[in-house]
């Protein structure tokens, strides 16, 4: 099944210049869904992890499903101010200025294998953020999983960990 039957353009979105890669149909598309989480399980399977990480929000989309494929535990790397108890932050550059994720300081045991999910891989610094503020608590990052990669812009170039993308762009 070619999964990028399933993916829709938006041109301009969220602003001009931008071509958004809408991955609705896809989640709409149960037989679709099945195969593109099959084939991460596939891919990740390997990496043996103990946890998936899911990066808000589209994250969560895809590494929820994955961890009850994989039988493993789900963790959520959530923006500033969205996850409630203790937490443990970690700010990083953005084109213009800054933003902050955040992981709740008991979801990963020190040494835990992870892997990192994420819809789409773009520049990767959201990614490279979640996989230094993983190491930060002590987890075992062994991988990075999307659904779709921009290769034009040569995130996987960022983030230091394998990566497996099911579908790429390359402009």
């Amino acid at each position: 099944m070619n999964l990028k039957d399933h993916i829709r353009g938006i041109p301009d979105f969220p602003k001009p210049g931008i071509l958004f890669y809408d991955i609705s149909p896809l989640l709409a598309h149960a037989e679709a869904w099945q195969v593109a989480i099959e084939r991460l399980a596939d891919a990740i399977r390997p990496h043996k992890p103990d946890l998936l990480v899911g990066i808000e929000s589209r994250g969560f989309l895809v590494a929820a499903p994955l961890a009850l494929t994989l039988g493993t535990g789900f963790v959520m790397v959530r923006k500033h101010g969205k996850l409630p108890g203790d937490k443990v932050a970690h700010s990083y550059d953005l084109e213009y200025g800054t933003d902050t994720i955040e992981i709740q300081s008991d979801a990963v045991k020190p040494g835990q294998r992870v892997v990192v999910l994420d819809d789409l891989l773009a520049t990767g610094g959201t990614m490279a953020a979640a996989i230094r503020l993983l190491q930060q608590v002590g987890a075992d990052v062994r991988a990075a999983a999307f659904l779709i990669e921009l290769n034009f812009l040569q995130g996987r170039d960022r983030i230091g960990v394998p990566a497996t993308s099911l579908m790429a762009y390359d402009e």
